[in-house]
């Protein structure tokens, strides 16, 4: 316990309180001797590290709960593979507060971890896609809180499975299963372009 609170450049109180509160996970145990590891080093960090922005011990608290009740990496990306076509983000619970600011709360977080948005590897955060990453995170920055764009992406995901349903049906009906990915670009396109007409008939409609 003195050799990890050393490296964390804390205090032993401050870690058993870190403990009592169970910000951190409980050491392994042989016998009577309790044994810290890399895992324990890197939470320390990162409380040490949301705390000089600005979070409470309490919100950090919910955040590690959240974070240590969530879906593994291997959930979220094990199902079929990784998708073809995203790139999924690795993502420090620090990184994670910087791009959504005061709306990563236990709530929104066990929220994206349902939806399939985010994982846990280890001690980091990982995110299905860098452009929903890239594009929430814009949402939230444009005032749009953070409960409702992930209540948005349930929504969007719902119609996304039915219209993939849709061209899966038309595709295999006319074509070969293999044919199923070389086709998908167009399927995408028709897509794309329907919804970029609708939100121009919702602009107009305006008053």
């Amino acid at each position: 316990m003195e050799e990890l609170a050393r490296l964390a450049g804390i205090t032993v109180r401050t870690l058993r309180f870190y403990r009592e509160r169970k910000l951190i996970p409980p050491p392994r145990r042989e016998g009577r001797i309790a044994w810290y590891d890399d895992h324990h080093l890197a939470r320390l960090r990162t409380i040490s590290a949301l705390l000089e922005r600005g979070h409470t011990l309490s919100g950090i608290a919910e955040l590690a709960e959240a974070f240590d009740h969530g879906r593994d990496v291997g959930d979220l990306l094990g199902v079929g593979g990784a998708p073809t076509e995203e790139t999924p983000v690795r993502l420090t619970p620090e990184e994670l507060a910087d791009h959504f600011a005061g709306e990563v709360t236990a709530e929104n977080l066990a929220a994206a971890m349902d939806l399939g948005y985010l994982g846990t590897d280890g001690d980091e955060l990982v995110h299905i896609s860098r452009r929903l990453l890239d594009v929430s995170a814009a949402l939230v920055r444009e005032g749009i809180p953070l409960a409702e764009v992930l209540a948005a992406g349930h929504r969007v995901r719902e119609h996304a499975e039915s219209l993939a349903d849709l061209f899966t049906a038309l595709i295999t009906r006319h074509a070969t299963q293999n044919d199923l990915e070389r086709l998908r670009p167009l399927a995408k396109s028709v897509v794309d372009a329907e919804l970029s007409m609708a939100l121009d008939r919702r602009l107009r409609e305006r008053p």
